[in-house]
């Protein structure tokens, strides 16, 4: 078999995982890949990379693909996402004068979303500093969930609440200096923030939504058309390698990889935490199975839906204009007509839609013979679009 040279762009991010393993791993030399991983230091980065082809592929932010396909991005080129790189992995973190300030408004270390938003809202509504948040990018999921979360606990974002952009790894930083009062961020980060700055986690993306998106394999759409098997063999390594990170007993070894300094340069025992959902909030240590997802429920599957969902958050914030035209390219952003094509020869269950509905879901469920997982939204909204 010949051997395709594949350059990937990666952040420091524990989402990252799938990818890394699939070097690390031999899951893409199975496929004749020769992933050549550069660690990138901003989303920023990731984004023009990509765009100019210094990447063939990357970790994405799960909304970056939809936004460069709609012109919202300084080098604006069709992007697409066939592959999801798991569920969940983001949290809000907050500093430690804030969280005192929200338990004395009747907060408690339970990590639910709405109770930590009604003791938020409280602080606001005191007066007093503008508070202060931190985001990885503006088209970030971190960003519109964030924002989601403040405007259903009755926050006005941008009017009540500050929110600015900075890298990852400056967040918990910005946060111990005092130039944050809180950030939503994947992990390790959130453990950063708890382990060397005394912050405190309020709340999760899967007590915000449960079992959504976070991060996926992006690429210009052009050179996944003329890389046809390429795309292909990235996606079922990248599968292959959610299926034994999916496995209890390997996650611990998945977090001694992405401890290296080629990826987090972390200690072991905070890389861990997400991987094990072993979350410490700051005051006590909470078991999340759901924290983060490599596998399970369809993880990896790029829902259209999903995408529209992203893509009306866009509208709410006034990035996007609604139209028939830009709803079409946001759903064509995800390409589950990819995913499925990739895997067929491997005769597993697949879903056989590309939009679900979004928030109806309290419970596990069968779809199409998969196995999927709850989906609500916190404050129990609902979520159902489609184009075409």
């Amino acid at each position: 078999m010949s051997t395709t040279l594949l350059h990937a762009g990666f952040l420091p991010l524990l989402d990252s995982v799938l990818l890394v393993l699939a070097k690390e791993l031999g899951f893409a030399e199975t496929e004749g890949l020769a992933l050549q991983l550069t660690r990138e230091t901003s989303w920023a980065n990731i984004r023009d990379r990509s765009a100019l082809g210094h990447f063939d592929v990357a970790q994405m932010l799960a909304p970056m693909p939809i936004a460069a396909s709609l012109g919202l991005t300084p080098i604006a080129t069709k992007m697409i996402a066939p592959v999801v790189l798991g569920l969940g992995n983001n949290a809000i973190t907050v500093s430690a004068a804030l969280w005192e300030q929200m338990q004395r408004e009747g907060a408690v270390t339970d990590l639910e979303a709405g109770p930590a938003g009604a003791a938020l809202a409280k602080v606001v509504a005191r007066g007093g500093k503008k508070l202060r948040f931190g985001v990885v990018h503006q088209t970030s999921s971190h960003n519109y969930e964030l924002r989601y979360w403040l405007a259903a606990s009755g926050i006005v974002p941008d009017r009540h609440v500050e929110i600015v952009v900075l890298p990852p790894p400056l967040l918990p930083e910005a946060l111990g200096a005092g130039g944050l009062d809180g950030y939503c961020v994947g992990e390790p980060w959130n453990s950063v923030g708890v382990a060397q700055h005394g912050a405190h986690i309020v709340t999760t993306k899967s007590k915000i939504w449960e079992w959504s998106p976070d991060k996926v394999m992006g690429m210009r759409a052009d050179w996944a058309e003329r890389n046809p098997e390429t795309v292909a063999g990235l996606i079922r390594a990248i599968y292959r390698a959610g299926e034994w990170c999916q496995q209890r007993e390997n996650r611990l070894a998945a977090a001694e990889i992405m401890a290296r300094p080629a990826y987090l340069d972390l200690p072991v025992d905070i890389v861990a935490r997400a991987l094990t959902g072993e979350i410490d909030a700051g005051d006590a240590v909470f078991t999340l199975p759901d924290f983060y997802i490599p596998h399970d429920g369809a993880a990896n599957f790029p829902w259209k839906s999903q995408a529209l969902w992203y893509f009306e958050q866009m509208a709410r914030w006034g990035e996007v204009a609604v139209s028939a035209d830009s709803a079409h390219l946001a759903a064509e952003s995800f390409r589950p007509d990819l995913y499925r094509a990739a895997l067929a020869p491997m005769g597993i269950a697949l879903p056989e839609v590309d939009y679900k509905r979004e928030g109806d879901r309290a419970e596990g469920y069968a779809l199409d013979g998969v196995a999927m997982g709850p989906n609500r939204f916190f404050d129990g909204g609902v979520f159902e679009a489609r184009v075409g």
